[in-house]
């Protein structure tokens, strides 16, 4: 399972450092339940099919995205509106497409455009019956907190 994960905390530490200039620290990572409550105000979903499936999601405060969104479009917002969930889709976007990049090796994936899921305490409903949910915490700035979820299912 460590050769399909490694490639998307590569991918994000190394995204994070280029977009924004900020290094971002790896916590350690747990295996979430299918059904747990999230617990963030917003996150952006990727799927992932063919040769495995499964999805990846970046999950994130409603201050965390609102700061990163200020950051890459150099203008001020106030709450979750359409910049802050596209600058939210597109950082999942570029750490899904380049992970993907890194997965090619072994195997052939297809990755989805990005939808964004708002609301305090969302639930996400996981592909498969089986799929073991990866959740990879990662601190950035000062002490924000922001979630990688890694799903791959025939991996």
């Amino acid at each position: 399972m460590e050769q399909y994960i490694k490639p998307f905390i590569d991918v994000c530490v190394n995204v994070f450092k280029s977009l924004i200039n900020e290094n971002v620290t790896v916590k350690t990572p747990y295996f979430l339940e299918k059904d747990a409550i999230v617990g963030n105000d917003i996150s952006a979903v990727i799927g992932l099919t063919g040769e495995a499936r499964g999805a990846v999601i970046v999950s994130m405060q409603q201050k965390l995205a609102i700061r990163l969104t200020d950051l890459l479009t150099g203008s001020p917002h106030t709450k979750i509106d359409d910049d802050v969930a596209d600058a939210i889709g597109e950082i999942v976007n570029i750490i899904a497409g380049n992970a993907k990049q890194g997965l090619e090796e072994s195997m052939k994936i297809i990755i989805s455009l990005p939808t964004i899921i708002r609301g305090n305490g969302h639930v996400i409903m996981w592909p498969g019956t089986h799929t073991r949910i990866l959740c990879i915490p990662f601190k950035v700035f000062d002490d924000d907190i922001f979630t990688l979820l890694v799903a791959i299912e025939g991996a």
